[in-house]
């Protein structure tokens, strides 16, 4: 008796899910043939508010923008673009989020997804959205079967210009940031250094990005390079988090010449270096016992008026002291008691 009622409950467990899977499907079929009745009218405005009505999790997959994928390229590029300028007037402007969602993701996995997956990351971004997390892997194979066609970085943004739009330094940060996150930094680095040749100057958040990138990977000469770069050729003063990650990393590798190096290659350029990068330094010398070093690095730090740690502090007169480098541990000691007092 028991056993029969086991297998009368046990069969009867899966079903209420199978007319649950099979109103989920009714549901994505819905929304499909009402979104591709919206996109005939030419209504769409009215998708946005559709889309929301249904809920996220109901259209993931299978897209409710598939249907375009059976339009010709133009047509396809001619609705996308119709639909992209009738959101711009849309306030909140995030209002469309879900739209742009699909959309970046039903056109990065058509055939030729390029340009117009990039156009329609630009208003996602101007939106002030953020793109879904599997965007950056999809956009980055989008990226390298076009540049696989030897097709340069500037080409390949310019193309936006046909389907009537302009590249800008927001998608080409994107497009860094994204080639970063799936491990391809030497292109990541390709596109900073050609975006430029479409119109896109580099910024703080693309060369932050890469130079970020290469420290992780313990790429410091590149790192390093790729700093002194942006700051002489573009003229960017590099941020305190960007300066930081790369006296992390070359402390990590214990180059502690090259960090004081650094350090003073941005103040030669009037760039400025926070107490953190210093301290870096300072501890970095002191791991590898360079304590003559140590100390004038301590000297300029209380030139710009930042007290090392106490730990420090004691660590490099000592050192110093059992270096038998004396008058430059008693103008260190004679230094710090200033400053204290």
């Amino acid at each position: 008796m028991v056993i029969s009622v086991t297998k009368v409950c046990s069969s009867r467990v899966p079903f209420p899910h199978f007319l649950l899977q099979i109103a989920l499907l009714r549901s994505i079929s819905s929304l499909e043939h009402n979104i591709k009745a919206k996109v005939e009218a030419k209504a769409y405005q009215e998708i946005p508010d559709l889309l929301q009505s249904y809920g996220e999790e109901s259209f993931e997959n299978p897209n409710p923008f598939s249907f375009l994928s059976t339009f010709p390229l133009n047509l396809r590029t001619q609705v996308v673009d119709e639909i992209l300028q009738s959101f711009i007037p849309l306030r909140p402007r995030s209002r469309p989020h879900l739209v742009y969602s699909c959309l970046l993701s039903c056109t990065l996995q058509s055939p030729n997804p390029l340009p117009l997956a990039l156009a329609i990351l630009q208003r996602t971004l101007r939106s002030g959205c953020s793109p879904a997390p599997q965007t950056r892997l999809l956009l980055s194979s989008a990226w390298f079967d076009r540049r696989r066609q030897s097709q340069t970085v500037a080409n390949i943004l310019q193309e936006m210009e046909s389907i009537g739009y302009n590249p800008d330094s927001g998608i080409c940060n994107y497009l860094v940031s994204s080639l970063c996150a799936v491990e391809q930094l030497p292109e990541a680095v390709k596109v900073l250094k050609g975006m430029g040749r479409a119109g896109c100057v580099p910024d703080l958040e693309g060369y932050g990005f890469v130079i970020g990138s290469m420290c992780t990977a313990r790429r410091t000469a590149d790192a390093v390079e790729l700093l002194k770069e942006m700051v002489v050729k573009i003229g960017l003063n590099p941020r305190h988090g960007t300066v930081v990650k790369v006296a992390a990393a070359l402390r990590a590798n214990r180059e502690i010449w090259a960090a004081v190096e650094m350090i003073e290659f941005l103040e030669k350029e009037g760039c400025p270096v926070g107490f953190e990068s210093y301290e870096l330094a300072l501890e970095g010398c002191l791991e590898c016992k360079e304590y003559l070093l140590a100390g004038k690095v301590v000297m300029r730090m209380t030139e710009k008026g930042f007290i090392p740690y106490i730990k420090a502090r004691q660590k490099v007169v000592e050192g110093l002291a059992g270096a038998g480098e004396w008058k430059l541990a008693c103008a260190v000691r004679q230094r710090f008691t200033e400053l204290s007092s």
